[in-house]
């Protein structure tokens, strides 16, 4: 099964129950299995800049270079192609952004988190910045799959307060990472092995600062069928919430597998091409 065949891929933004404008993006691309989502941070429309630039540049840089390399092949140092084009895509779009920021007045100080999955080989490689999350449900295991690059979660790594407390945390917002504010950005990037019927969901903190992850869990479980309501009460239950923050929801269900064909049947379908 193709990469298109085997994922369905939902994706809604709202500018929430406060927020004048959304300084949220979103971008997803079935046909490569890229999913993007940013969320900007900055004064008066610098955010949503910020967050565009990241999106527009991981979208369109990474589609276009899988024309000529295929995610799974393995560049010089041992890496594959598909985690090396999230890390330098980021690391492009931190430079731009910070460009930007740098030389134009109205810009300054603007930046923006991100977590994105490329989807091959029946794997997902995931490169995130900041505090925008992926979750995975899997049967009826909902759980977190990136971790927050935030204050919050340093002190709960540390031990200085219980993730029960955390909700409660005035700190819940300071990012010790983020894209575009410094000229250099480090960028977590992991490879995980991917089941048919695993759900993903990628989000901004609009959803998951005002939905306990439990709802958002078994919201998933209840809706699996119907992908487009799942997104859409989320992003209902985040505005009922109080929706105090722009709420973006990217999701991805994995209806088949897609690995890479190998051995004699990579042989007999290059034959067929040819």
């Amino acid at each position: 099964m193709n990469i298109q065949e085997a994922l369905e891929i939902v994706s809604q933004t709202h500018s929430g129950m406060v927020r004048s404008h959304n300084e949220d993006s979103v971008a997803c691309d079935a046909s490569c299995g890229l999913v993007v989502l940013a969320d900007g941070m900055g004064g008066y429309n610098a955010g949503e800049v910020a967050s565009g630039i990241a999106v527009s540049i991981l979208a369109a840089e990474i589609k276009q270079r899988l024309e000529s390399v295929r995610p799974e092949d393995k560049n010089d140092s041992g890496e594959e192609a598909g985690t090396a084009l999230l890390r330098e895509n980021v690391q492009k779009a931190n430079a731009s952004i910070y460009s930007a920021a740098q030389s134009q007045p109205q810009y300054a100080g603007m930046g923006t988190t991100i977590v994105a999955g490329l989807f091959y080989d029946n794997r997902v490689a995931v490169a995130h910045v900041g505090d925008s999350r992926m979750y995975r449900l899997r049967g009826e295991t909902f759980e977190t799959i990136t971790r927050d690059h935030s204050l919050l979660q340093e002190q709960i790594d540390g031990g200085m307060i219980s993730k029960e407390d955390a909700r409660l945390s005035k700190n819940k917002n300071l990012v010790t990472r983020a894209v575009g504010i410094d000229a250099e950005v480090a960028v977590e990037v992991n490879v995980y092995e991917v089941q048919t019927g695993d759900i993903y969901l990628l989000c901004s903190d609009g959803l998951n600062d005002m939905v306990e992850d439990d709802d958002i869990g078994s919201t998933l479980q209840m809706l699996q069928a119907n992908l487009p309501l799942a997104a859409s009460q989320l992003i209902e239950m985040a505005n009922d919430n109080g929706g105090r923050d722009n709420v973006s929801v990217i999701l991805v269900k994995v209806n088949g597998d897609f690995a890479v064909p190998r051995g004699w049947l990579a042989k007999l379908l290059s034959w067929f091409k040819s």
